[in-house]
C-alpha cells in the first residue's frame, strides 16, 4: 500500500510544468535575442533554398517547401509575440494609479 502512494508521488513531480527559461539564468532581452536570431536563420535558410531551386541546383522541392513553411511559422510566432507584448504595454498604460 505504501508503495503506491509512493508512485502517486513520483507522477505527480514528473506532472508538473517546467520553466525551462528560468532554470538558464538567462536574461530577457537575451531570450528576445536569440528568438529573433532563429527567426533570421530560418528565413535566411528558405531563401538560399528557394535561391538554389530557381538556380537549377539539386534541391528537393519538398525540402524547399519543408523550409519555407518553417520560416512561414517562425515569422507569424513572432508577429503574435509582438502583438500580445503591445497590448500588455497599452493595458498598463491604461492603469489608473
Amino acid at each position: 500500500m505504501i508503495n503506491g502512494i509512493t508512485n502517486i508521488s513520483l507522477q505527480t513531480e514528473a506532472l508538473q510544468p517546467k520553466n525551462e527559461w528560468a532554470s538558464t539564468n538567462q536574461s530577457f532581452s537575451n531570450f528576445l535575442k536569440d528568438a529573433v536570431n532563429k527567426v533570421n536563420e530560418a528565413q535566411n535558410e528558405s531563401d538560399a533554398m528557394t535561391t538554389k531551386l530557381v538556380n537549377g541546383e539539386d534541391v528537393d522541392l519538398h525540402n524547399v517547401m519543408i523550409s519555407s513553411q518553417k520560416a512561414s511559422v517562425a515569422l507569424q510566432a513572432a508577429i503574435q509575440f509582438r502583438n500580445k507584448g503591445i497590448e500588455a504595454y497599452q493595458e498598463i498604460m491604461r492603469m489608473q494609479i
